[in-house]
């Protein structure tokens, strides 16, 4: 899962991006506004956002996000915890609210349940012989575990919580691989490849000029 993270504070920020990419995640972290403006049209899974930045209002600048009609799961972290407070952040459209200090464990624990939430799907999902556990991350063929690569999961879990979508290929690069997309340009493919060697051939569909998708019959 790809997020952005706009945090000002250098220790705060290089801490939550550390933790969460031990954690699992994709991270990109912007110290300002104006660095984040570059970036709201990339396919994030969440964006976490700080409430006062050098350049600007968090909060104000999610705002417009939601006015131009941008749906990505949002978190505000603040050190602004009065209950005006809460609702003005949640009213700007925000999906949660965490007010600093928070152990980095919590956040991750929230970005969990709001990825459940939105994805609107159970964590255990199944086409025909293969199984997917999302909450573990783990995967089955006809009973057997499959050992997949952290890029390979990540592909995986894009397409199964953008169930009945098809994601191009420039945008799985950007929520695999983040800002390092450009630096491996068949990268996908190949991931792709070896998920449909390892999961079998068609669990994974190419629509022609489009993209990838997952295939349709999940239980």
């Amino acid at each position: 899962m790809r997020v952005l993270l706009i945090e000002d504070d250098p220790a705060l920020g290089a801490g939550l991006r550390d933790f969460l990419t031990l954690d699992g995640y994709r991270v990109d972290w912007c110290i300002s506004l104006s660095q984040a403006r570059s970036l709201a049209d990339e396919p994030y899974d969440a964006w976490l956002v700080d409430w006062n930045l050098p350049d600007g209002s968090g909060v104000q600048w999610l705002s417009a996000q939601r006015r131009v009609g941008r749906k990505t799961p949002a978190f505000v972290l603040t050190a602004r915890d009065l209950v005006a407070d809460r609702i003005e952040g949640l009213d700007s459209g925000a999906d949660d609210y965490l007010v600093k200090p928070f152990a980095p464990e919590e956040l991750s624990a929230r970005l969990r349940a709001l990825f459940r939430r939105t994805a609107s799907t159970e964590e255990i999902r199944q086409w025909g012989e293969v199984s997917l556990n999302l909450a573990a991350k783990q995967a089955w063929l006809r009973d057997v575990e499959v050992e997949l690569t952290s890029r390979e999961w990540a592909i995986l879990e894009a397409l199964v919580l953008r169930s009945g979508r098809v994601i191009s290929r420039h945008d799985l690069e950007s929520l695999v691989l983040g800002m390092d997309a450009m630096l491996s340009s068949n990268a996908i493919d190949v991931h792709i490849f070896n998920l449909r060697q390892k999961l079998g051939k068609t669990l994974i569909e190419t629509v022609r000029g489009m993209g990838y998708r997952i295939r349709q019959n999940a239980q």
